[in-house]
């Protein structure tokens, strides 16, 4: 077998030794087609007696290479060799075998010894014991002498070794299975820090390995009938890429470059196949579209000198009333965005979110493991029901939202995760049907501060009109009907290449008249003169909503291939945010955009009215002492303008926020 081995790696991978050697890598990607072509008898003995073939390829190598230490790594494995975790039994210890799957957890890496060199103190004898387990075995007699007894450590050969858990990859389950985890172990060069980041949690593997059994310990260290099966790792493969890593070839790049002609012939016609091509089943939402593409493109992550980051990732909620495909929209963007995750708000925790502390059974101490914001950094995570989560849960999101990062001060563990996410979330108002004279945060029950951090909000309302009516339903039969008709306008695969390709070449800055445009927007709607009532005036827009506005013109730059944003660019960002203020910032009783309505949960109206109550409660009080009459504060509430229902609504409120309480019917009194 080892002449065989010899023959075969100086006929097919003697040149690629040399280029391992001279580039100081410590691995020989081995295809195991080459093999099995060479000689099927070795094929076969690599996949049912791996240890033996591993162990003389090793030989091999060091060999051929006697200055250098490398390691054959195994690849293309034939498909039945491939298998689910659930699927793994005992007829497969000892075999090789592939499994593809979700990394979950990731411990520190740790030196393990694989050798312990033991010296005879009667002769002098070394003797090499091969360590597995966790326990280290000893000789119990020198072969040499004959001696038993204690033995001397003479030298250790130490590995680094490291534990991930694999997932079984959702999309693999038929319905309703929970899927399945096994520990696998890695060691020597698949814990170099270079390769490392490809078992990061939330990286999607190939893992080519070695079955086995591991004893189970009983609590007075006897070892119990049962024993745990792990995967001891021969090679780990990325299958799930960021956009910067996909591989894009030259005819890859022909394609972009020509949808690339299009867009400088004709930006809308460009943004309109890009905006086709999102939800094809789906009819309309052409705005939500739009700002989904401008999402998947994001704008440019900036460092400034003081060290501060701003953000590129774009935030997106949609708010709507049952039955209008929200989550279909969100399945979509997660089924198309590379790196993404969906997620439900029902079934999410804040741990599940962001992410958490575990035990390490195995290597001893504590592991990190990561939640679907850091599982889906550098892509899109999809909240669906995001207002069903416990209100505990929410608060983990704030730092990821903003910031882009997850703190972590659990056990002996302090760490920052990155969370480098955009965010498309949906949610349903609490009584079934958007109501449009309510704010926001009054009827999706999520904080206003959380509310606040996403760049666009969305509403969509289930409004019966004949004529929408009428198209949607013919839309929906057709795709019913005729399927092939609703494929996306730019194939799936074209566009993620397209998108990776963007983000790596174009990074984007503002022109001159760009800045114009967005600022004169800026200046213009803030000192738009509103309703003045008590010297309070509503903001219709705040500094959030300038850097949503850069974010979206940079993505629109992207999207056309532009190194530059210019006026056109601008002016579509400002068309989405108008768009979206219009929806959700309105404020029915005066007609004008108040933004407080997003970040506070209170418009200006509103804050002028409690402030108007408060003052005339501080009058009456010296009247009628401490317990003042409500209809004393009605009455002169609406000698001052505020009709009885507005001023009782304005009372309301004050008790809910605990200013005011109710000490007997009919009579109110301030908490002082």
């Amino acid at each position: 077998m080892f002449e065989e081995l010899k023959r075969f790696v100086e006929r097919e991978y003697y040149d690629e030794l040399l280029k391992v050697v001279e580039r100081g890598k410590r691995a020989l990607i081995i295809d195991f087609q080459d093999l099995d072509r060479f000689n099927p008898e070795l094929g076969d003995k690599l996949l049912d007696e791996p240890e033996k073939v591993l162990e003389a390829l090793k030989k091999v190598l060091k060999e051929i290479e006697p200055n250098y230490e490398v390691s054959p790594r195994i690849t293309n494995l034939p498909e039945t060799r491939f298998l689910m975790v659930k699927d793994i039994r005992s007829k497969h210890i000892g075999k090789l075998v592939y499994l593809d799957g979700v990394v979950r957890l990731a411990s520190d890496v740790r030196p393990v010894a694989a050798v312990i060199v033991y010296q005879c103190p009667s002769c002098g004898y070394m003797i090499e014991v091969k360590q597995t387990g966790k326990l280290i075995k000893k000789p119990s007699r020198c072969p040499n002498c004959g001696r038993t007894g204690r033995f001397d450590v003479a030298d250790k050969r130490m590995v680094d070794t490291q534990r991930i858990v694999l997932e079984e990859i959702p999309e693999l389950l038929e319905g309703g299975e929970q899927p399945k985890r096994i520990s696998v172990f890695l060691q020597g060069d698949l814990v170099d820090p270079t390769i490392v980041r490809k078992t990061a949690p939330g990286s999607k593997v190939r893992v080519v390995g070695i079955v086995r059994e591991v004893p189970i310990y009983l609590r007075g260290g006897s070892k119990s009938t049962h024993f745990d099966l792990i995967v001891e790792a021969n090679n780990v493969e990325l299958l799930e890429k960021e956009y910067e890593e996909l591989e894009i070839d030259e005819e890859d790049v022909k394609k972009i470059r020509e949808l690339a002609e299009i867009g400088k012939k004709n930006p809308k016609k460009l943004i309109k196949m890009f905006v086709d091509s999102i939800a094809p089943t789906i009819w309309g939402y052409e705005k939500i579209k739009e700002a989904i593409v401008y999402q998947m493109f994001s704008g440019v992550k900036k460092k400034r000198p003081d060290k501060t980051v701003v953000r590129g990732d774009i935030h997106i909620l949609l708010v709507g009333d049952p039955g209008v495909a929200k989550s279909q929209i969100l399945k979509y963007v997660a089924a198309t965005a590379p790196k993404a995750r969906y997620v439900s708000g029902k079934g999410a925790t804040g741990a599940g979110l962001t992410a958490t502390v575990v035990k390490d059974e195995f290597l001893r101490g504590w592991a990190l493991e990561a939640g679907a914001l850091v599982l889906s950094s550098g892509g899109i995570c999809c909240i669906d029901e995001i207002d069903k989560m416990n209100k505990d849960d929410r608060v983990a999101m704030h730092e990821a939202l903003e910031q882009q990062t997850i703190s972590i001060s659990k056990a002996n563990i302090q760490a920052t995760l990155r969370a480098e996410t955009s965010v498309l979330a949906a949610a349903n108002p609490k009584l079934g049907r958007f109501n449009p004279y309510s704010t926001i945060a009054e009827q999706i029950d999520l904080p206003p501060t959380l509310i606040n951090r996403f760049d666009l909000i969305f509403t969509i309302r289930d409004l019966p009109a004949r004529e929408t009516d009428e198209k949607i339903a013919s839309y929906v039969l057709e795709t019913t009907m005729f399927p092939e008709k609703r494929k996306p306008v730019i194939d799936v695969e074209l566009m993620r290449k397209y998108i990776a390709y963007a983000k790596k070449h174009c990074k984007p800055v503002l022109t001159p008249q760009a800045m114009k445009e967005i600022k004169e927007f800026y200046v213009n709607l803030r000192n738009k003169r509103g309703i003045e009532e008590e010297g309070i005036r509503p903001i219709p827009i705040s500094p959030r909503q300038l850097e949503a506005i850069i974010r979206l013109s940079e993505a629109s730059a992207r999207l056309l291939l532009r190194d530059k944003v210019k006026v056109d660019d601008a002016k579509r960002a400002i068309s989405l945010v108008r768009y979206y203020l219009r929806q959700v910032g309105l404020d029915p009783e005066t007609g004008e955009i108040d933004i407080d309505r997003i970040v506070t949960g209170i418009t200006a109206t509103q804050r002028s009215r409690i402030i108007l109550i408060r003052e005339i409660m501080a009058e009456l009080e010296e009247k009628f002492g401490e317990n003042i009459p409500l209809r004393e504060i009605l009455k002169e509430a609406k000698e001052r303008g505020i009709d009885e229902a507005k001023a009782e609504e304005v009372i309301d409120k004050m008790k809910r926020d605990g200013e005011i309480f109710e000490p007997k019917h009919g009579f109110l009194r301030r908490l002082s």
